[in-house]
């Protein structure tokens, strides 16, 4: 296929029209097939330096000091063959004071045996504002393996948001690892939400370290299962500055043969500082169940719409820390 067939391609199956988006230069865009970059798209202080490597893209971003990126920035990652690997090496630099928001779309619609491997380093300079929201498109095969670690530094004053999220297609297996340690005043968040079934397999592990005075941190999971799909959840957040604030929030909904587990750590060493912690296991609310099923709906129909609603309140009614970036996320013509 030709580059922009494959551009084609890989907007069509996300439900964007890619000319609608083109036609807004206002916009950044960075797209990437498989292990080539196909199209970069910049605005005023926004900088991108990509190259391609024998076995992978190595990228670095940067959002130059006291910039304001108005619009998301648009990231489209994607594989439209069967097979194949794609490995990103990603560094991400938001300079003191900017702002900017990204919404990264990685799309494997046809998957079969295909893995995507992204490796990110973040630093989000003093006072600055970054969103990072990541949906996931994958095949009904489930045959895709995703393994995503980051490493995120939020300095002084900084705010930081992540939202990971799988719209459509089986899980086939999922690794995300994120490392994140936030200094005095910074603000960070971060949020997966993912349904598994048939032979799915999810490891979420989450590690924030609040070292800063007044540092304030929220790691928030929700997992739906089904089938013999598995789900293991660590959520680790330590507190060792005073007034430093955290809470860990991880809700999991098991269905047929499927197995769960959360492990929340909270972990304090100032005797100013507070961590909370929730985690909830279980089956489908009976009584919510019953109550659809009595409206007319199927089993079935009635337990999609409970994980779905499950799924959803996951997602963050309010915009990310300083930031529109999330209400805005989506393009002209977004699923």
């Amino acid at each position: 296929m030709s580059d922009n067939s494959l551009l084609q391609a890989m907007y069509q199956s996300i439900g964007i029209n890619p000319h609608d988006l083109w036609a807004q230069l206002d916009v950044a865009r960075i797209e990437i097939h498989a292990n080539q970059v196909l199209g970069v798209h910049l605005v005023r202080g926004l900088e991108v330096d990509a190259r391609q490597l024998d076995d992978g893209i190595e990228a670095r971003i940067l959002v130059a000091k006291g910039v304001r990126v108005a619009r998301p920035i648009q990231v489209c990652f994607g594989m439209i063959p069967e097979n194949g690997v794609q490995r990103v090496i990603l560094e991400i630099v938001v300079e003191d004071e900017a702002r900017a928001g990204v919404v990264a779309h990685c799309t494997f619609p046809n998957a079969r045996n295909i893995r995507h491997e992204m490796d990110a380093r973040l630093t989000i300079g003093r006072y600055a504002e970054y969103a990072y929201i990541e949906r996931h498109v994958h095949g009904a095969e489930g045959g895709v393996v995703v393994t995503a670690r980051s490493k995120v530094h939020v300095l002084e004053g900084g705010r930081y948001h992540t939202d990971f999220e799988l719209i459509r297609g089986r899980v086939g297996q999922i690794e995300i690892d994120v490392e994140l340690t936030g200094e005095a005043h910074s603000t960070s968040e971060v949020a997966a939400r993912v349904s598994g079934s048939g032979n799915d397999r999810i490891n979420i592990k989450e590690v924030a370290h609040l070292a800063g005075p007044h540092a304030r941190g929220v790691l928030q999971t929700s997992v739906a299962l089904r089938d013999h799909a598995e789900a293991v959840v660590y959520n680790t957040l330590r507190a060792s500055a005073p007034h430093a604030r955290g809470h860990v929030d991880c809700k999991e909904i098991v269905q047929g043969n499927a197995v769960a587990k959360a492990v929340p750590v909270v972990e304090v060493t100032h005797p100013k500082a507070h961590v909370t912690h929730e985690a909830a296991i279980g089956s489908v609310d009976s009584r919510q169940l019953e109550t659809l099923m009595s409206r007319g709906l199927t089993e079935d129909e009635a337990v999609d719409l409970i994980i779905q609603g499950l799924l959803l309140k996951g997602r963050s009614d309010r915009r990310p820390p300083g930031g529109a970036y999330q209400s805005e996320a989506l393009p002209v013509g977004a699923a």
